[in-house]
């Protein structure tokens, strides 16, 4: 039986112990950044970006040793498209105030930084004590909007990515690596 994984023409950029590795060592970074903070009794609020992050922040939590406590929010800029719209829509917002805490936002990947960009401004007017970004992938080439992701795991090209909670209208989000989508091969090539 072939898996739908084999069926479809995917290069693997990242495998599966590359990103596992990659997230310990953010988590340990994490850590030791909030650990000053923790130690004084602030809290530390870990805000997943549905859908994308959920993957990456299931895995970056565990990998942080210190109390947090984690939220979503959903919001929309894709669509079923391959590109951000710009256009951000907030389809589910946070259940418990940020003010006076810590936040560490968690993005799957910053591609234009828009949706970054609309996110951190508007968790800012909340009134947390911090706000730091935590990304698995960014597009530096494409980061019109110049967020600064402070805890990243990859810096890739400017190519259509999948896996490990990315998708392509919906799926390959249940990939265990980060890959590339390739492009059909067109009659005539070899």
């Amino acid at each position: 039986m072939t898996s739908f994984f084999q069926q479809d023409k995917l290069a693997v950029l990242f495998d599966a112990a590359a990103v596992a590795a990659r997230v310990s060592e953010l988590g340990r970074a994490i850590t030791a950044h909030y650990a000053s903070a923790i130690a004084r009794g602030e809290e530390l609020v870990v805000v997943g970006v549905l859908k994308g992050s959920f993957v990456f922040l299931a895995d970056l939590v565990r990998a942080i040793d210190a109390p947090c406590h984690i939220e979503f929010m959903g919001v929309s800029s894709y669509g079923d498209a391959t590109e951000s719209s710009g256009v951000v829509q907030v389809t589910q917002d946070l259940t418990r105030p940020i003010k006076n805490k810590h936040l560490l936002l968690v993005e799957d990947i910053v591609d234009t930084g828009l949706t970054m960009k609309y996110l951190l401004d508007n968790l800012a007017t909340r009134g947390p004590r911090s706000v730091k970004l935590a990304s698995l992938l960014e597009k530096p080439s494409k980061n019109a909007a110049g967020v600064e992701v402070d805890f990243l795991g990859f810096s890739i090209p400017d190519q259509f990515v999948v896996g490990y909670g990315l998708d392509a209208a919906g799926l390959y989000r249940n990939l265990p690596y980060v890959g590339l989508v390739m492009p059909p091969k067109s009659e005539g090539q070899g």
